[in-house]
């Protein structure tokens, strides 16, 4: 039963979804018009341009509406130049009958549920038609205003939260820079080993098909490559390993293992995680190198890990990648191996890691922080769209997230 005043019909009647343009790879330039990718929309900084003219329904200005409906699904207020945007987005007009902020909202609470609906398959793309033909609810355009007001003050608490959390994470780096310099100009000439001097194994990983969801509890699961592409370690990004395949012990993650993306696209490939800790029963896939080190060697996990991920060094690291063309980028153990190693003294190693705790501990009220008040946005998101969703309900639902 719909709420008073709220009306059934569809995103068709309500949005006009205008799609993007493919390119050949001849039209895309070094200067021109931006050209909008998905890549672009999640924050890769790879852009193409072209000097194409083109009509103007197939440039996106800022302030408009996007959606990515291939690979990567969502909703995005595109808040960069006017650029030319790819095939796989939509520009989302909306109608007269619908407020653009509370269209951002209802799409990306349309992608969410598609998204658990699918049980965590990566779907490979929407159809322009399914999305037009899909129902929606909506209210008057007075009370979809104030529901968008609503989200997005609570969509504002969980971006400060990740800027506060991206903002400790970054004293990590300060922190080695200060203590240790640039390891690639090396200007306080610490002794260099190659890696291959303090490892006891690098293991290669396993991909079997796996079930279209994380394992629970007591069940063996895979890691994804998104659990070490941020260069920390997520375990919630795995899939279970079916009942009928037996796992591999021998590959299961222990606490201080380096993770490392052997093979990626140029720009991620070499991202490095340190498990500090870890749930049991999770191996690591084929596309992923386990690092483990010699416990004599004179070296601090925090500290290889901080060194490893360090922009100049990583960049480096990246340069070993090889391949065919139109391939993914793949580092080698042998070339892993060969990559020298600055050593600073053991003892500034273990200062460097002491801090590194401290910044931990920092980082992990910030995350519990956010995972409250994104546990908040997805209970107003899912109240605002059955009509439930007064403003003294989300100020104490604010509070309750904001609490210690």
């Amino acid at each position: 039963m719909l709420p008073p005043r709220w009306r059934l019909t569809t995103l068709g009647e309500c949005a006009e979804f205008i799609n993007g343009r493919a390119y050949s790879q001849h039209e895309l330039l070094d200067a021109g018009t931006p050209v909008l990718r998905i890549q672009n929309l999640s924050g890769g900084d790879k852009w193409y341009y072209s000097n194409l003219t083109l009509p103007q329904e197939k440039y996106c200005e800022e302030g408009d509406l996007l959606y990515a409906w291939s690979a990567s699904f969502g909703p995005y207020i595109w808040t960069g130049p006017r650029s030319i945007f790819h095939y796989h987005i939509w520009r989302v007009v909306p109608r007269a009958c619908l407020d653009k902020s509370f269209a951002f909202h209802l799409l990306a609470h349309l992608t969410r549920d598609l998204k658990s609906s699918a049980r965590g398959i990566a779907m490979l793309h929407l159809t322009k038609s399914g999305m037009e033909a899909t129902k929606i609810a909506i209210p008057p355009l007075d009370e979809q205003r104030r529901i968008a007001a609503i989200l997005d003050q609570a969509d504002d608490l969980r971006r400060k939260r990740r800027e506060a959390l991206g903002r400790v994470a970054a004293l990590n780096a300060a922190q080695f820079e200060a203590m240790f310099g640039n390891p690639i100009s090396n200007p306080r000439g610490w002794t260099r080993t190659a890696f291959g001097d303090i490892i006891e194994e690098i293991a290669s990983g396993w991909s079997p098909v796996c079930l279209d969801r994380p394992a629970s509890d007591g069940e063996w699961g895979v890691l994804k490559l998104s659990a070490v592409t941020p260069c920390e370690y997520d375990e919630g990004e795995q899939k279970a390993l079916p009942s009928n395949t037996p796992p591999k012990p021998e590959i299961e993650i222990r606490p201080g293992d380096l993770l490392f993306t052997r093979k990626n696209t140029r720009d991620l490939v070499a991202a490095c995680a340190l498990v500090s800790q870890t749930r049991q029963k999770l191996m690591f896939s084929d596309l992923i190198y386990r690092i483990r080190l010699f416990s004599d060697a004179p070296i601090e996990s925090a500290f290889i890990h901080a060194l490893l991920t360090h922009p100049m060094k990583r960049k480096m690291i990246q340069t070993l990648a090889g391949g065919s063309a139109g391939s993914m980028p793949n580092i080698s153990k042998e070339k892993l191996r060969s990559v020298e190693i600055e050593l600073p003294p053991l003892s500034l190693q273990r200062a460097f890691a002491a801090r590194v705790a401290e910044i931990d501990k920092l980082k992990a009220h910030h995350r519990a922080h956010l995972a409250r008040l994104d546990a908040l946005f997805a209970s107003l998101q899912h109240r605002a769209f059955r009509g439930d969703l007064s403003a003294p309900s989300f100020s104490r639902a604010r509070e309750k997230a904001a609490a210690p």
